[in-house]
């Protein structure tokens, strides 16, 4: 198991090293990165209390994606700017790469076994955002419906 400490620098810094990359500036960097860092950490601890690897995946991407839709909205600014940065230490590359390892080395049944894990996992990390995003658009979309209503 790791130290909660490591994975949430590992998570913080692979978040902003994106954030560099997709010229996010200022605050919203480092915000891009704590975003990172939040996945990073509940995946780990869902793993640590016994979570299944796509539970702990799927309250991963709920938890960044709760702090990217809030934080857009404080920010002003889009939310695929934190919700991406976030997104990427939970990117089941591994998976991919291993994948590929076993279909070069002739294992086929073992590479499409590790190919679906890796896809299902992927799939959950959407499922959380999109699950969401979904929420939060239909909660802020009642509110302004009420502010409408009362004028």
């Amino acid at each position: 198991m790791l130290n909660l400490g490591s994975v949430m620098i590992s998570s913080f810094l692979a978040s902003l090293g994106f954030g560099v990359l997709f010229n996010i500036k200022g605050n919203k960097l480092l915000l891009a990165g704590i975003g990172g860092s939040i996945g990073g950490v509940v995946y780990q601890l869902s793993m640590q209390y016994g979570c299944s690897e796509m539970m702990a995946m799927f309250l991963g991407s709920i938890a960044f994606s709760l702090y990217s839709e809030i934080l857009a909205r404080i920010c002003k600014t889009p939310v695929t700017t934190f919700i991406i940065c976030a997104l990427i230490p939970l990117v089941p590359g591994g998976g991919m790469y291993r994948m590929m390892l076993q279909a070069i080395q002739g294992h086929v049944d073992e590479a499409l076994n590790i190919g679906l894990d890796t896809i299902s996992i992927a799939g959950v990390l959407v499922l959380g955002i999109l699950m969401v995003s979904t929420i939060m658009r239909s909660v802020f979309k009642t509110k302004r419906q009420v502010k409408r209503s009362e004028n």
